[in-house]
């Protein structure tokens, strides 16, 4: 009877889809999320089982709707693409995603990353970089056992999961793909459809 009451109860329980707390907290933190998830889902275009989210609440376990966190981009390799209104661990596997992102603001604390530290590292997440916008300082973070250690050098460091690499130029992030070409913004992207436009029509011509 305690089991029946105790699944009764968890399936009452609702998990939020939201946490209250906007996306971001200036256009500099929003631009680079942006940037990061829609690279990533350009990326993984082809590939059906990874599913690539933006500030997109994570609940790790069943039946505690407090124990969450919502990454700036995360990325699940082995789950499907699709809406979701949050990630619920159980109702995906149980695969934790395996890669997250944080760009911070001013808005964030000490306290409140420390936490997102303890977060990623309890809950599975492989691998973890923080990106400060403001002071170009890229921080990455490996799991090896039980424990998410700090990569040493992050200026040419290879994500094992994504096959990305980070470099840093003038104290800003650049990322290229695995076949060497740069993540581009929609701007970018759109100047280089137009360009090549130029080019077939001048082919014509």
């Amino acid at each position: 009877m305690v089991t029946q009451l105790e699944s009764t109860t968890q399936k009452n329980i609702i998990y939020p889809d939201s946490d209250g707390q906007p996306m971001a907290d200036n256009t500099k933190q929003f631009e680079l999320i942006v940037f990061l998830k829609k690279n990533l889902d350009l990326l993984f275009l082809n590939d059906s089982k990874v599913f690539v989210a933006g500030d997109l609440l994570w609940y790790p376990v069943e039946g505690n709707n407090k124990t969450r966190v919502a990454p700036d981009v995360m990325v699940a390799f082995g789950r499907p693409k699709g809406d979701r209104g949050s990630y619920q661990q159980w109702r995906e596997d149980n695969i934790a995603p395996q890669v997250v992102f944080e760009i911070l603001s001013p808005g964030n604390t000490q306290k409140e990353m420390i936490n997102k530290y303890k977060f990623y590292q309890r809950y599975g997440a492989e691998e973890y970089y923080l990106y400060d916008p403001d002071t170009g300082e890229l921080t990455g973070w490996l799991r090896s056992g039980n424990e998410l250690e700090d990569i040493e050098q992050m200026a040419g460091w290879v994500s094992p999961r994504l096959g990305i690499k980070f470099e840093l130029s003038d104290g800003k992030l650049k990322i290229y793909r695995p076949d060497g070409q740069p993540f581009l913004t929609y701007l970018e992207l759109e100047q280089q459809r137009q360009q090549a436009e130029a080019r077939a029509e001048q082919a014509e011509s």
